[in-house]
């Protein structure tokens, strides 16, 4: 189940969508993220679904393995689908006892959902084409203006690549925990919300515990090597934006808003 999260993993290659500027991707994405949001319309969301596609393709990721990070929010999506339809006013659909499915609101539910899935495509693009150091770096840089206004801006873009990281060897370790509790006898899935709560006390403490472990360890390995903050601090590969990446920046960007103007 978990396993198959992609937010926060990295895959190693050499295509261009690997190859392009770290801080050009993180603002590409956030641009995406904004449009996704402006849009309204099947055509345009198809269109960014398409640009995801071809994203995808470049950067020769998996297709079958980024899908599978869809998996885990399939609960999310049916609940926004159906509050959607069942919330909306408009012309009936079908009824079920007093609640009322309609058009507007299938087609409501829909397109909610949908942006819900091409988020998590393109924040996984990021985090599976951009290495930890890179984003770490990009994130600073882009943050470097926070510093004029007293904002650590290292310690924060550090804690952020940090967060995103842990996200999948926290699922690792709680799917590691569910399973040896089940193997104790253990149940999950039987009973009431609260006897479900109950249930998972022996989940989420072994799992604080691991990630106050996991945390103590990080601080002792960056201590042991000398880490001390952003101030001062050099790098053996610097950044440097290439035409190509603003190019890049630049198409991306006026695609996007072109979307969100005319469709």
């Amino acid at each position: 189940m978990f396993r198959n999260i992609t937010l926060g993993q990295y895959m190693p290659g050499t295509s261009f969508v690997h190859r392009l500027d770290p801080r050009i991707k993180i603002l590409v994405t956030l641009v995406v993220i904004t449009i996704l949001f402006m849009v309204d319309t099947v055509t345009g969301y198809s269109l960014i679904f398409l640009f995801i596609l071809g994203v995808i393709l470049v950067a020769r990721l998996p297709f079958r393995f980024v899908l599978y990070g869809i998996r885990p929010l399939a609960f999310i999506l049916v609940l926004t689908f159906g509050l959607h339809l069942f919330m909306n006013e408009g012309r009936t659909l079908f009824a079920v006892g007093p609640l009322v499915a309609t058009y507007e609101g299938a087609f409501r539910g829909f397109t909610m959902a949908f942006r819900l899935v091409l988020l998590v495509l393109g924040t996984s693009i990021l985090t599976l084409t951009t290495s930890p150091i890179e984003l770490t770096d990009g994130l600073e840089n882009l943050m470097s203006p926070m510093k004029r206004m007293g904002i650590p801006a290292h310690e924060l873009a550090m804690m952020m690549t940090i967060a995103l990281r842990f996200i999948p060897t926290l699922l690792e370790e709680t799917e590691k925990i569910m399973k040896a509790q089940m193997a104790r006898g253990a149940d999950f899935e039987t009973g009431n919300a609260l006897q479900r709560a109950k249930s998972l006390i022996p989940l989420l403490v072994p799992l604080f515990v691991n990630a106050f472990r996991r945390a103590d360890e990080l601080a002792m390995a960056m201590e042991a090597r000398c880490y001390r903050g952003g101030e001062g601090r050099t790098r053996m590969k610097q950044m440097k934006l290439t035409k190509g990446d603003v190019l890049t920046g630049v198409v991306v960007t006026a695609g996007m808003v072109a979307v969100a103007v005319y469709l």
